[in-house]
């Protein structure tokens, strides 16, 4: 049985990968591409159809970081020309997040910069998201505030949140190579403290930041072990003023072909593609689809995103279908059975639903291929937002 085959069957058992068969995704050739995007997608179809489900990301507090993410335009001492505000009014969080339900979006994500939140954020942030689902009542709530302290999770969750996003970022050996402020252990212990506390976890990656084909598979191995419900695969979007500004080592083909590794590590938990995806993906945006089973509608923190009805537009003409609030979006085995909504992570090991569907032909050899030749900078389409929250101009949703 080819690798591709033996990948399939275990994204149908939602069994665990070796690391050189991950590596040999990684290492496909273009040659090889449409037959690995063609299993993986088996596998996303197997657990979620061909369902998408819409994020909103709604940035609470723009720029005055005190940490020192490389990545990060909102970081300690970034010299991008970002929009920076202090904290929206809960009213004022409210109606950027009606843009987004408005546009189709079932989740809205709440972020804020910062290290990690104060009691009094989480109160702010509390009544936020009160203010949400008072007008919103079925919409998912995400809270993104980085650091968590002792009892923080149980308040945001006893507020209404149904879930909170802390990434690993990059593997926990580079880790030190891109902040130096706080640890990878600090973010693993915020995931595990809001899965404590009954939020549904939302923890992934940032992929373009220089790192080796090993960083990326230990990196999603982790997440596998640490279980979140929701894995955004972001891809550096190198934003001027910022240490990586110059950091363009994405093709698509590599973008696809490190979706479809996540898709396999993680079969059976929403992949998200997230921020980048415009920049690095382009016009292979659409085969993305494939692979992942949720996306981010319009534009991000601090970067602007394509056109919302161009999102819509994308996933309709590539044959998929917006999830609607009244759908669960992670298969049965991961929701609790009391759990009507979000589809928050109830763990257990129930055998996969329906039969396995046929098994892609055509697999790659798992030879090293050679490495892509570096693209050039898209600097053109790396834009800072300049509207929707924090700004009196309508947002893009």
């Amino acid at each position: 049985m080819d690798l591709l085959n033996t990948l399939v069957d275990k994204g149908l058992r939602r069994e665990l990968p070796t690391r050189e068969e991950a590596l040999a995704v990684l290492a496909a050739s273009d040659d090889e591409l449409l037959d690995v995007v063609a299993a993986a997608g088996k596998v996303r179809r197997q657990w979620f159809g061909r369902r998408v489900k819409l994020n909103y990301l709604v940035n609470l507090k723009s720029g005055l970081c005190p940490e020192d993410c490389s990545y990060c335009s909102q970081r300690l001492g970034s010299k991008a020309e970002i929009l920076k505000y202090t904290w929206l009014k809960p009213d004022e969080a409210s109606k950027a997040a009606a843009a987004g339900v408005a546009g189709g979006a079932k989740r809205v994500c709440l972020v804020a910069s910062g290290r990690g939140p104060t009691d009094r954020d989480v109160d702010r942030v509390s009544k936020t998201i009160e203010a949400i689902k008072g007008q919103h009542e079925d919409v998912e709530v995400c809270a993104c505030l980085g650091l968590l302290s002792e009892g923080q999770a149980e308040r945001l969750r006893s507020a209404g949140a149904d879930a909170y996003n802390h990434n690993l970022n990059t593997s926990e050996a580079t880790y030190g190579d891109i902040t130096t402020t706080h640890t990878y252990a600090d973010r693993v212990d915020t995931v595990q403290q809001a899965q404590a506390a009954g939020l549904s976890a939302c923890s992934g990656l940032i992929a373009g930041m220089g790192e080796s084909d090993a960083d990326l598979v230990d990196v999603v191995f982790s997440l596998r072990e640490l279980d979140p419900d929701s894995v955004p695969v972001n891809f550096l979007i190198p934003m001027e003023g910022t240490p990586l500004a110059a950091d363009w080592h994405l093709t698509p083909q590599r973008c696809l072909r490190i979706l479809a590794m996540v898709r396999f590590v993680c079969p059976d938990a929403e992949v998200r593609l997230a921020g980048g995806r415009e920049v690095h993906l382009r016009s292979m945006q659409p085969l993305a689809l494939h692979l992942v089973n949720s996306i981010f509608l319009g534009d991000y923190l601090t970067s602007e995103g394509q056109a919302g009805q161009t999102d819509l537009d994308m996933i309709a003409d590539a044959g998929f279908e917006v999830e609607g609030s009244d759908t669960t979006t992670l298969p049965g085995h991961r929701v609790p059975v009391a759990d009507g909504g979000c589809g928050s992570h109830g763990g257990g090991g129930c055998a996969p639903c329906g039969d396995a569907p046929e098994a892609a032909e055509g697999a790659p050899s798992g030879a090293v291929a050679a490495a892509p030749e570096v693209p050039s900078a898209r600097t053109d389409l790396v834009a800072v937002r300049r509207r929707g929250a924090g700004t009196d101009i309508a947002p893009n949703a």
